[in-house]
């Protein structure tokens, strides 16, 4: 079995298809962790979500932006800030109604995920605190841990506890990369592809990455979030 991660699809579904094929991903074998934030972008989102499915070994984190998506399919709320940042596309690309396998998905999504000392995590936590003491706004929304790992990067400290620690949400693009980047043991998988540049998805062993095209040219009647 080999494992990958791979964040922030964004309804991307052409990309996510690139990056399963370029890194030659065994749906049948395989492990792929997704850190969330599947919807809110290119028009694909349902296809995305079917294609996922697709993965026998499927780990899937929540997002923030699932959240809001979860927030809508059970309650109808539409909050601005959502409406304004995605939302708009993943209730057009549903037609105004989530579907339920997509909705099952989610509602039984991770908050983190842990194997071999590796921590997968949408936005951040934490370290000083006991897991169980945090809360979903954190996991999801964080962004302190990626500042922190960044600063102290020129020394290389641990500051997190874990071996690697594998965020989506921040994307590399802030730091002028459009590929994986990694601060310490922490790793920026979110490579821009709800912004108009690539889908990542990276084998969490060996840190070997594959990319898509740029989802601007996969989707260019699309302007994504």
């Amino acid at each position: 079995m080999a494992r990958f991660v791979i964040s922030d699809i964004h309804g991307a579904h052409k990309a996510l298809v690139q990056c399963l094929e370029r890194s030659k991903f065994d749906r049948d074998k395989d492990l792929l962790i997704c850190l969330g934030d599947v919807c809110d972008g290119y028009a694909n989102v349902p296809e995305s979500f079917e294609e996922l499915l697709t993965i026998k070994n499927l780990v899937y984190i929540l997002g923030n932006h699932d959240v809001w998506c979860l927030e809508w399919a059970i309650s109808g709320n539409t909050p601005g800030v959502w409406l304004d940042q995605g939302g708009h596309s993943t209730i057009k690309s549903y037609n105004g109604s989530f579907n339920s396998s997509h909705f099952e998905l989610l509602k039984g999504a991770k908050q983190y995920h842990i194997i071999d000392n590796m921590m997968f995590v949408h936005g951040g936590f934490e370290p000083n605190k006991p897991l169980e003491e945090q809360n979903l706004e954190t996991f999801v929304w964080d962004r302190s841990l990626v500042f922190e790992a960044y600063q102290k990067n020129v020394n290389k400290k641990n500051v997190s506890g874990f071996d690697k620690v594998f965020v989506g949400h921040t994307p590399s693009l802030r730091f002028n990369s459009f590929s994986p980047v990694k601060f310490c043991e922490v790793t920026l998988t979110d490579t821009g592809a709800g912004w108009g540049k690539k889908l990542s998805i990276i084998n969490i062993d060996n840190g070997e990455f594959f990319q898509s095209d740029e989802t601007a040219d996969l989707y260019p009647v699309n302007a994504g979030r």
